[in-house]
């Protein structure tokens, strides 16, 4: 069942291992929740969850049964759905809840047009428990309710099909349930994202596939629990210790994801501190590197580059020159043209640049790699190592172009600045050899507009 964004599965070779678009997920998700229903929102309730309860209602009262399980029965399952679904367990970028290990229990022990209704009422529970440990805000509830329209697909397949007891020769028949409960939540939780929220429908397809994966996994266990009911409604509480289990994985990895999120900070702190370091050396580089990350960020968004390249291009652009703080301000600010001896200690700072944010470590570090190579040329003689073409990383050369036309366009204490269109003369000219020819067509076209 799909409940809303969230995180990214544990890669351990990334220093970070969320994206900023998971991150961003996580941190307005997590704030939503305490926050009032907007009026979009307040209109899918509508939609959706009355629509979900018109629709239960209709399959209690349309699709016959013979079952009678007794009301201690189905407060049982209720509770043991509840249960369930309070825990969240966080994987892909998708919120996974295990409920299918109670649903599929419930659909061969309750009368199976009740069980939309059934699991309405554990969401409401659980969500209850989540108000009370002040997780969740109670206007919100009637918005979960949405959530229940998974139980639907598979209550109309089993009722249609005819109730029994579960039988391993009906399995068509049961994934063709599955299908549709998929199918239908795919449906209303795309739909009701969309509508409340403007999240694409593409979005959320990428997200449940990682929650369907988990569902599908977990539907032959709730299979086995459901033929252990059938000696006794209560057999569903075998279900209990897995849950559990779940809940502590559950656990730990949020633990996990809020390290994540206060290590984001903290990197995104130390890059604007060295920054900082870096303008209070040398007032030009400081002004100079804020500059060049607006441009390299027009550039990114330009070349359609992924929400984490973005990121790593915006702490390259901003720390490129940080490696400066090893070079003396008497060649910095020379007036004139830099001797042999200076020019090969200027060229250093690259590699004092790499060597200072690998030792501040994780994300910076692999930033370090990437502001080593801020002085490549595309044609293979810049510096410190000549690489060429596109050995260089992507977002160097994206640095390294938008470096080249904010320093030809500013003030030094050797010239004057260039005029713009001098200066985009001298990158067209220089496209091909210096720069790489797409960046420089990424970067006019930004510039112009």
């Amino acid at each position: 069942m799909f409940v809303r964004m969230s995180t990214a599965a544990p890669v351990p070779p990334r220093s970070v291992l969320l994206d900023p678009d998971e991150q961003r997920v996580i941190e307005e998700q997590r704030a939503r929740r305490l926050s009032r229903l907007a009026r979009r929102e307040l209109w899918s309730v509508v939609v959706f969850s009355g629509g979900f309860l018109l629709t239960a209602v209709l399959l209690a009262a349309l699709l016959p049964s013979d079952r009678n399980p007794g009301w201690t029965a189905v407060a049982v399952l209720v509770l043991a759905y509840a249960a369930a679904y309070r825990l969240d367990f966080e994987i892909g970028t998708g919120s996974a809840i295990p409920t299918e290990l109670i649903l599929v229990p419930m659909l061969f022990v309750l009368p199976v047009g009740y069980v939309p209704l059934a699991v309405a009422a554990g969401i409401v529970l659980g969500s209850l428990d989540e108000c009370v440990r002040g997780s969740l805000r109670v206007g919100r509830i009637p918005m979960r309710l949405m959530i229940a329209w998974h139980a639907v697909g598979p209550a109309l397949v089993l009722g249609l099909a005819g109730e029994g007891p579960p039988k391993l020769s009906d399995w068509p028949i049961y994934v063709l349930a599955l299908l549709s409960q998929f199918a239908l939540d795919t449906a209303c939780a795309a739909g009701r994202e969309w509508f409340a929220l403007g999240v694409r429908p593409s979005v959320q397809l990428r997200a449940m596939l990682w929650v369907y994966a988990i569902d599908a996994g977990l539907a032959p266990i709730g299979l086995a629990v459901a033929f252990a009911a059938q000696e006794s409604p209560y057999g569903v509480v075998l279900a209990l210790p897995l849950v559990g289990l779940l809940s502590v994985f559950a656990r730990e990895r949020r633990v996990r994801i809020d390290h994540e999120l206060e290590l984001r900070d903290a990197y995104r702190g130390t890059a604007f501190l060295l920054g900082d370091v870096v303008e209070a050396d040398d007032e030009y580089t400081g002004v100079h590197s804020r500059d060049v990350v607006e441009l390299t960020l027009k550039v990114v968004d330009g070349l359609g580059l992924s929400a984490r390249e973005r990121r790593d291009a915006e702490f390259a652009a901003l720390l490129h020159d940080v490696g400066k703080v090893r070079v003396p301000n008497s060649i910095i600010n020379k007036a004139g043209p830099l001797d042999d001896e200076e020019r090969a200690v200027m060229e250093r700072h690259t590699i004092e640049g790499e060597r200072l944010l690998l030792r501040v470590g994780g994300l910076l570090g692999e930033i370090g790699r990437i502001v080593r190579s801020c002085h490549e040329r595309w044609d293979g003689k810049g510096y410190p190592d000549g690489l060429q073409g596109e050995r260089i990383p992507l977002i160097a050369r994206i640095v390294s172009c938008c470096d080249a036309y904010n320093a030809m366009t500013s003030d030094r204490s050797y010239r004057k600045a260039l005029p713009v269109e001098v200066a985009l003369g001298e990158l067209r000219s220089c496209s091909g050899t210096q720069f790489d020819p797409q960046v420089v067509d990424a970067l006019i076209t930004a510039l112009r507009r």
